[in-house]
């Protein structure tokens, strides 16, 4: 168990995992976290990593620093996705197993699985079969990391763990209008559909894909619970284990932005994974469960980017 004045440093903390595990480890209590802003320490520099793991040495490292995108993001930079994520992440773990980091907990992201995987995912169908395409450079940066937690606890005995979450949303999401998943991106469309009284909105694909969503201060939740809980080579998926159809997912954002147009579907367009539903039952076995139903999250993720001028500009 993480004691209560012990030093945390949370890799990330301005994004949206990585700003709710910091509200949790506040909320539980935890009196010192440490962060740095990307401006105060590139974490894609090793030297700069180094130096600040030899000079802080924290005992707990919670690693939700990542670059991320959706479909688009991630096609048009492939190369730069796995560049930065594999940079960064190898830097993190290794300067902490240099400088005997009691913890580490690595996040990692639910396209780590097969495009063809079973469903639900269940954690052991890791590397059983070809990753997805439109995020294969994304996914082979995390698979790296985890993998490389999985090595050096084998090697060193350290005790190193991963959690791979489903689609996340809520406060801190990122808005951009090409550069943002899925749920955030609807909330602006139609936000802004609503405000400029547009009679339709047309979205990409026809809607089927079935798609999980899990509010990211239940993630947060769950993260600090498997750091006092959880130590393992295998990595722990978090999700609600309940999945809906795109189409349905941005019928449900329409109603709660208050948008009372036409929902058209570009069928050009690609729609990604057929199915991405995680299995959550190790989890369960855990003694964890999700807390925030969609519907309040959306509303909740809404309130917060109504609230967050700027936040919508980024």
């Amino acid at each position: 168990m993480m004691e209560k004045n012990a030093k945390i440093y949370v890799a990330g903390h301005r994004g949206m995992v990585g700003s709710a595990i910091v509200r949790e480890l506040n909320r539980q209590g935890y009196t010192n976290i440490i962060t740095r802003t990307h401006k105060e320490l590139d974490l894609c520099r090793q030297d700069a990593v180094e130096a600040f793991f030899a000079e802080e040495k924290p005992e707990y490292v919670f690693l939700a620093a990542a670059r991320v995108g959706g479909i688009e993001a991630n096609q048009s930079a492939l190369a730069d996705f796995m560049y930065d994520n594999m940079i960064l992440e190898m830097n993190v773990i290794h300067s902490a197993w240099k400088n005997g980091c009691r913890k580490l907990e690595f996040l990692g992201s639910s396209c780590i699985y097969p495009r063809m995987a079973p469903q639900p995912m269940p954690e052991s169908c890791l590397l059983t079969g070809e990753l997805e395409k439109t995020n294969e450079a994304y996914a082979l940066a995390k698979i790296s990391g985890l993998k490389y937690c999985e090595f050096l606890n084998r090697q060193y005995g350290t005790d190193y763990i991963s959690v791979m979450p489903t689609n996340l949303y809520g406060p801190n999401d990122n808005y951009h209008p090409t550069h943002s998943h899925v749920l955030p991106a609807l909330i602006r469309r139609f936000h802004e559909a609503k405000e400029e009284g547009r009679g339709s909105v047309t979205c990409w694909g026809d809607g089927s894909p079935l798609r999980e969503f899990l509010y990211v201060d239940d993630l947060a939740n769950l993260c600090v619970f498997l750091m006092n809980n959880y130590s393992g080579n295998e990595t722990v998926n978090a999700g609600t284990g309940k999945e809906l159809t795109i189409k349905a997912l941005t019928e449900m954002v329409a109603k709660v932005v208050g948008y009372e147009g036409e929902i058209l579907w570009d069928t050009a367009k690609p729609g990604g994974t057929p199915r991405k539903l995680l299995d959550v039952s190790k989890s369960a076995r855990l003694g964890w469960t999700y807390r925030t139903e969609l519907e309040d999250g959306i509303r909740l993720a809404y309130e917060d980017f109504l609230n967050n001028p700027m936040r919508a500009e980024r």
